[in-house]
């Protein structure tokens, strides 16, 4: 049987299955061509979105995929990052890691919009040479990072002086939207769950058989070490949980393998290991309660709506925002260290931080 005819002025390179020199699904699994394929979706705003990192601040740029796809009828995302892998491919079109093939192949593509919201130079810089309508956050101006539109002029000013940052008010989403010059409207963060990972750490809800699992996210990360809480805070804390009915589970990455060990061997608490994101994201999925000083375990705890009690010390406590799911618990002593990875006083803050007030907030949930 002869194929159905197929000349160049049929394809469809405005369709979002177009793939470029490949088949695409419709082709490929119901052998659909353009001419006459009824799922041809045309591309009516082609976005991009350069965010490298932090792996948290990836998660909480997310709202922004779904305003536009809200606002913008047949809108076509591309989002260019250093953390790939946690973006949700179900809902992004393009996914680029960011490397020199990815700058390459963006640097010769048009965009309708463009949105750097980081201020480092690397990313500034392609914002500079992307071919765009509309650019919007931090771009390369000559040697000097600057606001590509007056709408980031407020986000540039807060990051260059710790007076302003200190005063500011708005939380990040809102900072992010006011930037492409939209207004936040409790949009979600998105975060995937990989299913086999999940099904596989039911097993914790198992072990806990009906008890409230708390995970513990134990550490803070080697760049802010200020924000670290004694570790016989932590040994206090598990205990309590224990005696109160609550199943604790220790979690965190390679610089927290050691101190979660020690609180096993302390308390005979639960400790999955060490495993990849996926997987942690599948591990703290099965969570009801997260308790944690790093700011990346607090994006994931809102990408996966969980109950969190956050601790935080050296950052302005306007910028995280919660969606009326967590507690932000801080030093009764104040801190004095505003984005400082050393401590100024003799008797460091988070000594402050009482093991009651952390069960509290627990059992507010």
């Amino acid at each position: 049987m002869q194929p159905e005819k197929v000349t160049i002025e049929d394809v469809k390179f405005d369709c979002r299955h177009f793939k470029g020199g490949i088949p695409c699904q419709p082709n490929k699994l119901r052998n659909k061509v353009c001419s006459t394929c009824d799922e041809y979706s045309p591309i009516k705003t082609r976005i991009l979105i350069i965010k490298l990192g932090a792996l948290g601040d990836v998660i909480r740029t997310t709202p922004l995929v779904t305003r536009f796809k809200n606002d913008f009828e047949g809108a076509h995302i591309t989002w260019i990052t250093l953390s790939p892998d946690i973006l949700p491919k179900s809902q992004i079109d393009e996914i680029y890691p960011f490397d020199f093939q990815s700058t390459y192949t963006i640097r010769h593509q048009r965009y309708d919009i463009a949105i750097n919201l980081d201020k480092e130079y690397e990313a500034c810089a392609l914002l500079k040479d992307v071919n765009a309508t509309k650019k919007y956050g931090f771009i390369l101006d000559k040697h000097h990072v600057a606001a590509a539109t007056p709408s980031a002029e407020h986000k540039l000013i807060t990051g260059l002086f710790d007076q302003h940052s200190q005063a500011n008010t708005k939380n990040y989403m809102e900072e992010i939207f006011e930037i492409c010059e939209m207004d936040f409207k409790d949009e979600e963060y998105l975060l995937d769950v990989n299913e086999a990972f999940d099904k596989k750490w039911h097993s914790i809800r198992a072990q806990a058989n009906g008890k409230t699992i708390v995970g513990l996210n134990t550490g803070c990360g080697k760049r802010w070490p200020t924000r670290m809480w004694a570790k016989e805070n932590w040994v206090s804390l598990i205990q309590k949980l224990q005696e109160d009915g609550f199943y604790p589970v220790v979690l965190g990455g390679p610089d927290e393998d050691a101190l979660n060990n020690y609180y096993v061997e302390t308390t005979g608490c639960y400790y999955p290991g060490l495993h990849s994101l996926k997987e942690f994201i599948a591990i703290a999925n099965n969570c009801d309660v997260i308790v944690s000083a790093v700011s990346m375990m607090m994006h994931i705890a809102m990408g996966l709506k969980k109950h969190l009690v956050l601790f935080n010390n050296i950052f302005n406590k306007h910028e995280f925002y919660m969606f009326n799911r967590g507690v932000i618990l801080e030093p009764k002593a104040g801190c004095e260290c505003y984005y400082g990875n050393s401590c100024k006083r003799e008797t460091h803050c988070m000594e402050s931080m009482h093991v009651d007030d952390v069960l509290t907030a627990i059992k507010t949930h």
